[in-house]
């Protein structure tokens, strides 16, 4: 069984910035309200909702979702003619270049952990 998009569970692009994704799971979170609907249909969709937002809100995980991501979902361009499995060029010796990996929107924290210099 596949996974599910979890953009498409959130209704936000994968474009979308870490506020707009808390919007949209605040947002669902309200629709759902399991504090008030307690059937089983209801609480499942809120876990969906829930699980999605806990791996998209978090840059490492969303990093590699959005890998997993790029090869599941979203077509790949094939020319208007191409017919048949695509065929690659393997050189012996040279590693296969590996998609960028992408890690959303970094915050910078003043005070961070970083290396200060003294003296």
């Amino acid at each position: 069984m596949q996974e599910p998009d979890l953009y498409a569970v959130l209704g936000v692009p994968p474009s979308a910035t870490v506020g707009a994704i808390t919007s949209a799971f605040r947002r669902r979170a309200r629709e759902l309200r399991p504090d008030t609907r307690v059937d089983a249909v209801t609480a499942a969709r809120f876990g969906e909702v829930r699980a999605a937002y806990e791996t998209l809100r978090d840059p490492v995980r969303r990093a590699a979702y959005d890998q997993a991501y790029e090869r599941s979902y979203r077509p790949s361009y094939r020319p208007a003619g191409a017919a048949g499995p695509r065929r690659y060029l393997v050189v012996p010796g040279v590693p296969a270049p590996e998609p960028p990996l992408r890690a959303g929107p970094v915050r910078r924290v003043p005070g961070g952990s970083h290396v200060r210099r003294t003296g």
